[in-house]
């Protein structure tokens, strides 16, 4: 059983031995979070926030240990190719040395595990953990569980040339898994974050993930997304920006596993002049269930974001997207602009897309859109009348409509990442590599 009671007894069991326990402030936080959570229980589709995507199903959801983990060693070798990058490497939530590769570092720069950072510098982790009432009862049960998770601390003007992976593998002992990522760019500092979650087995298993990210001024930072989890994998999560004034930040968010995922991405632009790109791309088969829920707070004057996200939906799946852009009223000159198109690729797949736009301010540009529909028949006519079966035209028009939201990567390596990730995920993508 996954109910309030539950989770009550596995804090009481685990909260001595969880990295940090000795600190008084963190001991509140995780304090006050289960019972917050305890309070709340999981959402349902009477929290405002919530009424697509339902929890009410955890109170009886029984989750178990995988039982049969990935080779970590395997898997980490696909995924890293050719790429050095720094490499911090999790199994079953908590941090593997002897996999991990974290290379050499710039001065200013510090990444490590969250355990670590908690031993080293708590003051400074004190600083970026976030409180007890953040985000929803999700993100409460995080604060209150974090095994571990990734520090990462960029000194004014540190750039890293190379990506930082942080990759989390599934255990085999663990039914469920608690990950919260702490990253601090100072002022006209750059990096590249790429969260990997990798999961096998057939069992119920939970993961709750939290990233916290503070951008400051002229800083910037792409962060990158790829949910590969097993297919009875549930996966809430939630990301936070702040953005201090011109920082640039970047989303992408990919979700290609887990039965039932959720992900709040959200920024909040504290300085003039910030820039914001959140790009995201889904597919689904099955019954399974996948909701974007974002938020992008224009809280000062001449700031700009762009939101798109693109969905494959197949089988019984259900996506769902809610993006909601806020312009304070003394937020002037903003400019945004968000978009939500969806593929429907049987008839029994759902879409919901609900782009919002609040707007308190008089001098602005901000639009939003939607689209829901199936492969056109005129592209598909096209492509048969060049040669292709029905089969192969279909897929080649389906990896085309994705491609859109691909190229939104900038760096080659992580394109060419989530490339190999779609085509695992596509149907006969074996066979779509071969009319690229």
């Amino acid at each position: 059983m996954s109910d309030v009671d539950t989770w009550l007894a596995h804090y009481h069991a685990h909260s001595a031995v969880l990295p940090g326990a000795e600190l008084p402030w963190l001991a509140d936080i995780r304090r006050q979070a289960i019972y917050r959570f305890a309070d709340e229980g999981w959402p349902t589709r009477r929290h405002p926030r919530w009424n697509h995507t339902s929890l009410a199903f955890m109170d009886q959801q029984d989750f178990a240990p995988a039982g049969v983990a990935p080779d970590a060693a395997a898997a980490l070798a696909r995924l890293r190719g050719e790429d050095a990058g720094h490499w911090l490497v999790f199994v079953g939530g908590r941090f593997d040395a002897a996999l991990s590769d974290i290379g050499p570092l710039p001065a200013g720069a510090q990444l490590s595990s969250l355990a670590e950072a908690l031993a080293t510098h708590p003051e400074a982790v004190e600083a970026a953990f976030g409180s007890h009432e953040d985000g929803d009862s999700p993100a409460a049960l995080n604060a209150a569980l974090a095994s571990d998770g990734a520090w990462l601390r960029l000194a004014r003007g540190v750039t890293l040339e190379a990506p930082v992976h942080l990759v989390f593998i599934a255990g085999a002992d663990e039914a469920s898994r608690h990950l919260r990522n702490l990253i601090v760019a100072e002022a006209n500092s750059e990096a590249t974050v790429v969260e990997h979650y990798l999961g096998s087995g057939e069992a119920s298993t939970l993961t709750t993930a939290v990233t916290r990210l503070q951008v400051d001024a002229d800083a910037r930072l792409t962060h990158l997304k790829l949910q590969q989890e097993a297919e009875q994998t549930v996966h809430l999560a939630r990301i936070d920006a702040v953005q201090g004034r011109g920082a640039r930040f970047a989303s992408h968010s990919l979700s290609f596993g887990a039965r039932l995922a959720r992900h709040d991405i959200g920024t909040r632009f504290d300085g003039e002049g910030c820039e914001a790109l959140f790009n995201g791309l889904y597919h689904l088969d099955g019954r399974r269930h996948v909701d974007h829920h974002t938020r992008i707070d224009h809280a000062q004057p001449r700031g700009t974001s762009r939101e798109f996200y693109r969905g494959l939906l197949d089988g019984l799946s259900r996506g769902v997207f809610t993006g909601r852009v806020i312009v304070a009223k003394d937020a002037q000159r903003s400019d945004a602009m968000q978009r939500c198109d969806n593929l429907l690729l049987s008839r029994q797949a759902e879409a919901d897309a609900r782009p919002e736009l609040e707007i308190y301010a008089d001098d602005v540009k901000c639009s939003h859109g939607a689209t829901v529909g199936q492969i056109d028949e005129d592209s598909l006519f096209y492509l048969q009348t060049r040669g292709l079966d029905e089969t192969h035209a279909r897929r080649l028009l389906t990896y085309a409509f994705a491609t859109e939201a691909l190229d939104r990567i900038d760096l080659a390596p992580l394109r060419k990442q989530a490339r190999a990730a779609l085509m695992a995920r596509l149907p006969g993508g074996e066979l779509l590599e071969e009319l690229l």
